[in-house]
């Protein structure tokens, strides 16, 4: 008995040298089937050390540039073998008029957002264009982890704007989709949404469940809603589109009221934008 105790501590030592082996050295495989995906705008793997321009592979290199601080290079990631480590302060910025085809926006038009994230909780912006506070609002598309307010609390939550202003008669946007599962914290984990005009479904770790119609909190006692709203999380049914609204592009933090916040805190070790909504099998195929 006390062998078979020993022999299976050994063996879970093992399996568990053996996954952070595979993180520490990246997923070559992975990465090949991310770049080959059809209508892959960008995609960051965050190989370069901090202080330089994090450079994507896809329609163009859209250089993502440190803003407000450095954002540290780790030697530890899912895809290249490295991730940016982000806190507070600093993050990631490419200005509109650089967005070129990272500018997802139509009636029917989709979005992917996919990453790969190592979280340590609160809520956290990964990456899109998404701007809550200039000239009213430019919001656009973006993903974040954790949007509690509406239901999506520790959630990956996908949101997508027509407008780019609050919603009526809202005072912030509603319009987001948050996964059934909740993020783990300090696990790596892979966190998704897409959008295909009409709905908004986001993933965890390549994984899509859907969540019954639900009374969304804080949504009671607004004009034409005196009992508040009752809508699933996921899908989030929103057939508005996304609008060209203006936003920067930015990675690991949005500009609020009171200035830059909604910062991610943790690592993020890949980031892939495409100009459709991929499907639940071709999301799968990134577990």
């Amino acid at each position: 008995m006390i062998f078979r105790y020993l022999f299976l501590l050994l063996l879970i030592s093992a399996f568990s040298s053996f996954g952070k082996s595979l993180v520490k050295s990246g997923n070559p495989e992975l990465v090949s089937k991310i770049k080959s995906t059809s209508g892959l705008v960008a995609f960051w793997d965050f190989k370069e050390e901090a202080g330089k321009a994090r450079k994507a592979f896809g329609k163009g290199k859209f250089p993502l540039t440190e803003q407000k601080g450095t954002i540290p290079r780790i030697e530890e990631g899912p895809l290249s073998g490295c991730s940016a480590l982000f806190r507070d302060s600093a993050f990631l910025r490419l200005p509109n008029f650089k967005t070129g085809k990272l500018n997802i926006y139509g009636k029917n038009q989709g979005v992917t957002v996919m990453a790969w994230v190592k979280w340590e909780g609160k809520t956290g912006f990964v990456g899109g264009m998404w701007n809550e506070y200039a000239s009213g609002g430019k919001r656009q598309y973006g993903l974040f982890v954790s949007l509690p307010h509406y239901d999506g609390g520790d959630q990956v939550c996908g949101h997508i704007s027509h407008t780019g202003k609050p919603t009526p008669p809202f005072p912030y946007s509603i319009d987001y989709s948050a996964s059934k599962q909740t993020v783990e914290k300090g696990q790596w984990q892979f966190v998704a949404f897409t959008y295909n005009g009409e709905y908004i479904c986001s993933y965890l770790n390549g994984d899509f469940e859907t969540r019954e119609p639900e009374l969304i909190r804080n949504t009671k006692g607004f004009p034409g809603y005196p009992e508040g709203m009752t809508h699933s999380k996921n899908p989030y049914f929103y057939p508005d589109g996304m609008g060209n609204n203006g936003s920067d592009f930015t990675v690991g933090a949005v500009l609020l009221a009171r200035g830059m916040g909604n910062y991610f805190r943790g690592q993020i070790g890949g980031l892939a934008v495409f100009d459709r909504a991929l499907s639940a099998e071709e999301i799968g195929r990134f577990k």
